[in-house]
């Protein structure tokens, strides 16, 4: 799959894409919150039908962040962490960059200001 750009996508912009929607957002939520769930189950909780909640579950799937399994004629669902760890871990990698970054800033800017003083 590629980006609006024509590269490659990544699986961060996987999990970022499955996690733009706020249903699927709230999907997740029960899952992690139950540890398990059919379609049907989660339907219950959310605003929309049983055939959309077994979309929202096919991107999140496809995004890494669920897995079903086949039991017996129902499809159970439950939250696969390892996507969201990556993520995570992309997340606070860009936060330590950019917190170096603010520092060299703000040590330029401390220095500008102690050398502008008389």
């Amino acid at each position: 799959m590629t980006d609006d750009q024509g590269e490659a996508a990544t699986p961060v912009d996987h999990v970022f894409s499955a996690l733009a929607d706020p249903t699927r957002r709230q999907l997740l939520d029960l899952l992690a919150a139950r540890g398990e769930a059919t379609a049907t189950e989660l339907a219950e909780h959310v605003p929309v039908s049983r055939q959309a909640v077994v979309k929202h579950l096919s991107l999140l799937d496809a995004a890494g962040l669920v897995a079903g399994t086949r039991v017996g004629r129902e499809v159970r669902y439950a939250v696969k962490p390892a996507a969201l760890d990556a993520t995570a871990r992309w997340m606070s990698a860009l936060a330590v960059d950019w917190d170096r970054r603010l520092a060299t800033v703000k040590r330029i800017a401390e220095a500008a200001e102690r050398d502008a003083r008389p």
